[in-house]
């Protein structure tokens, strides 16, 4: 399976933007997918996942209320919804795909190549 993730970019506090996760082959309806963050210096963070069918998501604290994850199967996508961007928000954001329910980057076994958030104060 591979993962491109795009949407990433420039924005102010404040500010709202929408990543997209297109996968290739046909096991994405099957997949719990997810995104990580990581900011320069610190390592990779959850920031939140869905069950394979979209009905279930889990946020990381730091997140919730202001980012929503969603999926279309039919497109072999993952968005990331992120409202009221923060400084602290900025990172490089990757995509993942895994076999079970996990907020653990190691428990993930496809990753996208990233994509550059950076929010400015």
């Amino acid at each position: 399976v591979q993962l491109q993730a795009s949407g990433g970019g420039l924005v102010v506090t404040g500010g709202s933007l929408r990543l997209s996760c297109t996968a290739s082959g046909r096991t994405f309806s099957s997949s719990i997918m997810a995104w990580f963050r990581q900011a320069p210096g610190k390592e990779r963070e959850f920031v939140g996942v869905i069950t394979s069918g979209g009905g279930v998501t889990t946020y990381a604290d730091s997140v919730k209320d202001r980012f929503t994850i969603s999926r279309d199967n039919a497109k072999n996508t993952v968005y990331l919804q992120m409202n009221n961007l923060k400084p602290q928000d900025t990172a490089v954001y990757y995509c993942s795909r895994g076999a079970a329910w996990s907020k653990l980057p190691s428990d993930y076994t496809d990753w996208g190549q990233g994509t550059l958030v950076t929010v400015s104060s």
